[in-house]
């Protein structure tokens, strides 16, 4: 195992590897076009449990056991949990973390959480740290809807470019052990870690415009730190920037003479059927990037549908607070280049 330095804000790997991933998802996303990927799908938005708040901390506890019970790993040998949710004071994460009983690193990146999860936990354990890392995910629409924009109860109209926060959830279990050394499997090959970047956007409806900047940002450098190019890439998977958003990206691209559309697509407009489930923009979320990872892309590579995958997860760093305070959207994206071995 190694950790080797390739630029600024980019980090290549050796022998680190992906044991097992799961998603689990709500009724909405299991009706979409991926639902054959979750390994399970919620009958209704609560499943018995009191609250919206409480159903995400058990969605997340969900997909993190199924994931150590796919790599059949016990739970004592997770050295680590790197977790993330949009919730006040990560309380999905905090509070999975009550039960599970593992050491804990709760993260906060919007929705970029999860390539930020999986490329920190990748670093830890190639610099000689935890062996196995489970890097997780995970949202509620109902729960971020009363959060972030109005009482649920209102039932308002919503714009063309609003995105439909998905109730998903998913995790990853990275490993450096010898037990993984060899051939077969899916590496984490490097990770590229996003700075802020914010182009003046406001509207909280209209996520995917303000976060294609930081996706275009990050992108570009990481091809920059890695000498590749997107025909490097089987697959570009954004992470919610949905219908607009990756239009808005691939414009960036095109003004700069690259032609990114055959190469790119996004998670948040994958995980539904966009004319027909009524999401408007597409899927937005830390647990859609997540659970598209976990899910559906991370099956392909095993499948070896896919070899190479450049995961770009994207967060709108905003709060309840200081959007009524009439600040602009500052916004991240991490990358995370897998390879099937």
């Amino acid at each position: 195992m190694a950790v080797t330095r390739l630029g600024p804000s980019t980090y290549q790997f050796e022998n680190i590897r992906i044991l097992a991933a799961a998603a689990v998802g709500g009724p909405k996303e299991g009706e979409g076009p991926l639902g054959a990927y979750f390994d399970s799908i919620w009958p209704s938005e609560l499943k018995d449990h009191a609250s919206f708040e409480v159903a995400e901390r058990h969605l997340l506890l969900e997909a993190q056991d199924l994931a150590v019970k796919k790599a059949a790993v016990p739970w004592e040998s997770i050295d680590m949990v790197m977790s993330g949710d949009l919730l006040d004071q990560l309380a999905s994460t905090n509070f999975a973390g009550r039960e599970h009983q593992r050491p804990l690193v709760g993260l906060f990146a919007a929705c970029a959480v999860f390539t930020e999860a999986l490329g920190l936990g990748a670093m830890a354990i190639a610099s000689g740290g935890p062996r196995n890392v489970l890097a997780a995910a995970a949202s509620h629409h109902m729960a971020a809807e009363r959060q972030f924009r109005f009482p649920i109860e209102l039932g308002y109209q919503r714009t063309p470019t609003a995105a439909w926060t998905a109730t998903a959830a998913g995790a990853c279990l990275v490993s450096g052990s010898d037990a993984v050394a060899g051939e077969g499997g899916v590496s984490v090959e490097s990770v590229t870690f996003g700075r802020v970047v914010d182009w003046g956007s406001k509207d909280p409806n209209d996520m995917g415009t303000a976060m294609a900047p930081a996706a275009y940002d990050t992108i570009c450098r990481h091809f920059e730190d890695t000498g590749r190019s997107i025909e490097d890439y089987d697959q570009i998977y954004t992470g919610d920037l949905g219908v607009f958003g990756v239009r808005l990206l691939s414009a960036l691209a095109q003004k700069d003479g690259k032609h990114w559309d055959e190469r790119l697509d996004d998670c948040g407009r994958a995980l539904y059927a966009i004319d027909k489930q009524d999401v408007h923009n597409g899927g937005s979320g830390a647990g859609c990037s997540a659970s598209v990872f976990s899910g559906f892309i991370y099956n392909r590579l095993v499948k070896k549908d896919l070899q190479r995958v450049l995961l770009v997860a994207t967060g709108a760093l905003f709060s309840p607070t200081t959007y009524q305070q009439g600040e602009s959207i500052p916004s991240i994206a991490h990358a995370v280049s897998v390879r099937r071995l």
